[in-house]
Formats: C-alpha cells, structure tokens, sequence
C-alpha cells in the first residue's frame, strides 16, 4: 500500500509539471504579433546637415543616430528637380538594418558626400528610402 501512495504522489507532480510548461511555452502566434507591432513604430530618422560650398561643389557632412556602434552609414547625393522645375539637393543615406551581433546602444554615425549644383539650394534626406527630418548646423 505504501508503494500505492508513492505511485499516486509521483503522478500528481508530473502532471503539475507537465500543465505548469504547457501554460508557459509562448504560442507561435504571441510571436508574430510583437514582430508586427514593432515593424509599424519605426520613428522618422532625424539627420543633422552641414553644406560647404566652394567652386561649383557642395560638400555635404553630417550624423544620424545609428542604432549600435558597429552600424556603418553610406552617402550619395544628387541634384534633383521637382514637377514645378525647383532644384534641390538629395542626400540619400543607406546603413544596414542588422549588422551582426553588436552591443544595442544607439550611437551618432558621421557620414560624408559632394554633388556639384549650384549654391544656395535646399537640402533633403532620406535614409534607406525613408524620408528623414534634417537639421542643419
């Protein structure tokens, strides 16, 4: 009888244990949610600008928040013309999405680039397509 008991404990506690993991595994579903949710709150890239220019060529510098050290940033600019004929400066700005394993702590990325066009023209940014707010300093 006291083997009865043992057999009845042992049961009990693996049923505990097995319903106590059951109820903790995230669902495959709890995980495609997140993922969603993050993807939509991607925040409008603010870059700061600096135009130099001398002799028909713009030299333009300047820094975005990158979010790790290890990210790196790329720069081209081209002179573009809207619908209504006004010129204006694109910057366009690539830096990876995922660099690897790298510690996340965002961190101001330098960046540098010329495009010849004429003075005075206004300056836009984009980074990986994404229209960026620009600051110019």
């Amino acid at each position: 009888m006291n083997h009865t008991r043992l057999w009845t404990a042992a049961g009990i506690i693996a049923l505990v244990v097995i319903v106590g993991f059951v109820l903790s595994v995230p669902r495959a579903g709890d995980v495609a949610r997140t993922s969603l949710s993050q993807e939509v709150a991607t925040p409008v890239p603010v870059v700061t600008l600096h135009d130099t220019f001398k002799k028909g060529v713009h030299t333009i510098s300047g820094s975005l928040n990158a979010p790790n050290a290890c990210t790196t940033a790329a720069a081209q600019a081209s002179l573009i013309t809207d619908a209504s004929g006004t010129e204006s400066i694109l910057v366009a700005i690539a830096i990876p999405v995922d660099t690897g394993i790298c510690l996340q702590v965002p961190t101001r990325v330098n960046f540098s680039t010329t495009v010849e066009a004429p003075a005075q023209l206004p300056l836009t940014a984009t980074v990986n397509g994404v229209s960026a707010t620009t600051t110019e300093s």
